[in-house]
Protein backbone atom coordinates (compact mmCIF):
# COMPACT_ATOMS: atom_id res chain seq x y z
CA UNK A 1 0.00 0.00 0.00
CA UNK A 2 1.38 3.40 -0.95
CA UNK A 3 1.35 6.21 1.58
CA UNK A 4 -1.71 8.44 1.54
CA UNK A 5 -2.05 11.37 3.91
CA UNK A 6 -5.85 11.17 3.75
CA UNK A 7 -5.84 7.47 4.60
CA UNK A 8 -3.23 8.01 7.31
CA UNK A 9 -5.40 10.63 8.96
CA UNK A 10 -8.27 8.11 8.95
CA UNK A 11 -6.26 5.77 11.19
CA UNK A 12 -4.73 8.54 13.30
CA UNK A 13 -8.17 9.99 13.93
CA UNK A 14 -9.58 6.68 15.15
CA UNK A 15 -6.78 5.70 17.52
CA UNK A 16 -7.92 7.66 20.61
CA UNK A 17 -11.46 6.31 20.37
CA UNK A 18 -10.29 2.73 19.76
CA UNK A 19 -8.02 2.85 22.81
CA UNK A 20 -10.60 4.62 24.94
CA UNK A 21 -13.31 2.12 24.02
CA UNK A 22 -10.95 -0.74 24.84
CA UNK A 23 -9.71 0.57 28.20
CA UNK A 24 -12.34 2.90 29.69
CA UNK A 25 -14.02 1.56 32.82
CA UNK A 26 -11.69 -1.42 33.17
CA UNK A 27 -10.37 -2.28 36.62
CA UNK A 28 -6.81 -1.45 37.64
CA UNK A 29 -6.01 -5.14 37.26
CA UNK A 30 -6.48 -4.78 33.51
CA UNK A 31 -4.86 -1.38 33.00
CA UNK A 32 -1.90 -1.63 35.39
CA UNK A 33 -0.58 -5.11 34.55
CA UNK A 34 2.17 -5.67 32.03
CA UNK A 35 4.02 -8.58 30.45
CA UNK A 36 6.66 -8.69 33.18
CA UNK A 37 10.04 -7.09 33.62
CA UNK A 38 10.43 -3.67 32.02
CA UNK A 39 7.34 -3.99 29.81
CA UNK A 40 4.53 -1.47 29.74
CA UNK A 41 0.98 -1.63 31.01
CA UNK A 42 -1.93 -0.19 29.00
CA UNK A 43 -1.77 2.82 31.35
CA UNK A 44 1.92 3.33 30.49
CA UNK A 45 1.21 3.03 26.77
CA UNK A 46 -1.43 5.78 26.86
CA UNK A 47 1.05 8.03 28.68
CA UNK A 48 3.66 7.25 26.03
CA UNK A 49 1.21 8.16 23.24
CA UNK A 50 0.52 11.49 24.96
CA UNK A 51 4.22 12.29 25.14
CA UNK A 52 4.49 11.54 21.42
CA UNK A 53 1.65 13.93 20.68
CA UNK A 54 3.44 16.65 22.62
CA UNK A 55 7.02 16.19 21.48
CA UNK A 56 7.32 13.91 18.46
CA UNK A 57 5.09 13.77 15.40
CA UNK A 58 3.92 17.34 14.85
CA UNK A 59 7.04 19.05 16.26
CA UNK A 60 9.17 16.97 13.89
CA UNK A 61 6.79 17.66 11.00
CA UNK A 62 7.19 21.38 11.68
CA UNK A 63 11.00 21.01 11.75
CA UNK A 64 10.91 19.31 8.34
CA UNK A 65 8.58 21.90 6.83
CA UNK A 66 10.20 24.89 8.53
CA UNK A 67 12.71 27.30 7.06
CA UNK A 68 15.46 26.79 9.64
CA UNK A 69 18.73 25.40 8.34
CA UNK A 70 18.95 23.02 11.29
CA UNK A 71 16.61 20.09 10.60
CA UNK A 72 17.81 17.98 13.54
CA UNK A 73 15.08 16.37 15.64
CA UNK A 74 15.20 16.63 19.40
CA UNK A 75 15.72 13.10 20.78
CA UNK A 76 12.48 11.49 21.94
CA UNK A 77 12.28 10.28 25.53
CA UNK A 78 10.54 6.90 25.17
CA UNK A 79 10.10 6.66 28.95
CA UNK A 80 8.83 10.16 29.83
CA UNK A 81 5.36 8.78 30.58
CA UNK A 82 6.56 7.30 33.87
CA UNK A 83 7.13 10.82 35.21
CA UNK A 84 4.49 12.71 33.23
CA UNK A 85 1.57 10.40 34.03
CA UNK A 86 2.15 10.26 37.78
CA UNK A 87 -0.99 11.04 39.75
CA UNK A 88 -3.29 11.01 36.73
CA UNK A 89 -6.17 8.63 36.26
CA UNK A 90 -6.55 6.60 33.11
CA UNK A 91 -9.64 8.64 32.23
CA UNK A 92 -7.56 11.83 32.48
CA UNK A 93 -4.91 10.32 30.22
CA UNK A 94 -7.46 9.12 27.67
CA UNK A 95 -9.07 12.57 27.56
CA UNK A 96 -5.68 14.26 27.22
CA UNK A 97 -4.64 11.91 24.42
CA UNK A 98 -7.88 12.53 22.53
CA UNK A 99 -7.60 16.32 22.92
CA UNK A 100 -3.95 16.41 21.83
CA UNK A 101 -4.57 14.11 18.87
CA UNK A 102 -7.48 16.26 17.69
CA UNK A 103 -5.31 19.38 17.94
CA UNK A 104 -2.45 17.68 16.09
CA UNK A 105 -4.66 16.42 13.29
CA UNK A 106 -6.13 19.91 12.92
CA UNK A 107 -2.56 21.25 12.66
CA UNK A 108 -1.57 18.52 10.20
CA UNK A 109 -4.56 19.22 7.94
CA UNK A 110 -3.84 22.94 8.10
CA UNK A 111 -0.35 22.43 6.71
CA UNK A 112 -1.78 21.51 3.27
CA UNK A 113 0.98 18.99 2.65
CA UNK A 114 1.57 18.08 -1.00
CA UNK A 115 3.74 15.42 -2.66
CA UNK A 116 6.74 17.79 -2.79
CA UNK A 117 6.48 18.47 0.96
CA UNK A 118 6.33 14.73 1.70
CA UNK A 119 9.84 14.39 0.22
CA UNK A 120 11.39 17.05 2.47
CA UNK A 121 13.73 15.72 5.12
CA UNK A 122 14.68 16.16 8.73
CA UNK A 123 17.47 14.50 10.66
CA UNK A 124 16.55 11.80 13.15
CA UNK A 125 19.09 11.38 15.99
CA UNK A 126 19.45 7.66 15.29
CA UNK A 127 18.40 7.12 11.66
CA UNK A 128 19.84 10.23 10.03
CA UNK A 129 17.86 11.84 7.17
CA UNK A 130 14.18 10.85 7.02
CA UNK A 131 11.40 12.18 4.81
CA UNK A 132 8.16 13.66 6.01
CA UNK A 133 6.39 10.77 4.31
CA UNK A 134 8.41 8.29 6.36
CA UNK A 135 7.72 10.20 9.58
CA UNK A 136 3.97 10.31 8.96
CA UNK A 137 3.84 6.65 7.91
CA UNK A 138 5.74 5.75 11.09
CA UNK A 139 3.16 7.71 13.14
CA UNK A 140 0.39 5.50 11.76
CA UNK A 141 2.36 2.29 12.31
CA UNK A 142 3.30 3.48 15.81
CA UNK A 143 -0.39 3.87 16.68
CA UNK A 144 -1.26 0.45 15.30
CA UNK A 145 1.69 -1.13 17.07
CA UNK A 146 0.58 0.25 20.42
CA UNK A 147 -3.02 -0.84 19.86
CA UNK A 148 -1.59 -4.30 19.17
CA UNK A 149 0.56 -4.06 22.29
CA UNK A 150 -2.41 -3.07 24.47
CA UNK A 151 -4.51 -5.99 23.26
CA UNK A 152 -1.58 -8.40 23.71
CA UNK A 153 -0.98 -7.22 27.29
CA UNK A 154 -4.69 -7.56 28.08
CA UNK A 155 -4.85 -11.03 26.52
CA UNK A 156 -1.82 -12.27 28.42
CA UNK A 157 -3.69 -11.66 31.68
CA UNK A 158 -5.67 -14.81 30.85
CA UNK A 159 -2.90 -16.89 29.27
CA UNK A 160 -2.82 -19.37 32.15
CA UNK A 161 -6.59 -19.28 32.61
CA UNK A 162 -7.10 -20.25 28.96
CA UNK A 163 -5.80 -23.73 29.71
CA UNK A 164 -4.62 -25.56 26.58
CA UNK A 165 -5.89 -22.95 24.06
CA UNK A 166 -2.89 -20.56 24.08
CA UNK A 167 -1.11 -22.75 21.54
CA UNK A 168 -3.85 -21.76 19.07
CA UNK A 169 -4.23 -18.13 20.18
CA UNK A 170 -1.67 -16.09 18.25
CA UNK A 171 -1.98 -13.08 20.58
CA UNK A 172 -0.59 -15.23 23.39
CA UNK A 173 2.42 -16.50 21.46
CA UNK A 174 5.78 -15.00 22.32
CA UNK A 175 7.35 -14.14 18.94
CA UNK A 176 11.10 -14.37 18.77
Amino acid sequence: MEFSLVESIQILGKTPLVISNLLKDLSDTWIQTNEGGDTWSPYDIVGHLIHGEETDWIPRTLIILGNAANKNFVPFDRFAQFKNSKGKSLDELLDEFSRLRNENLKTLKGLHIDEKALLKTGVHPEFGPVTLKQLLAAWVVHDLGHINQITRVLAKNYKIEAGPWPKYLAVLQDKK
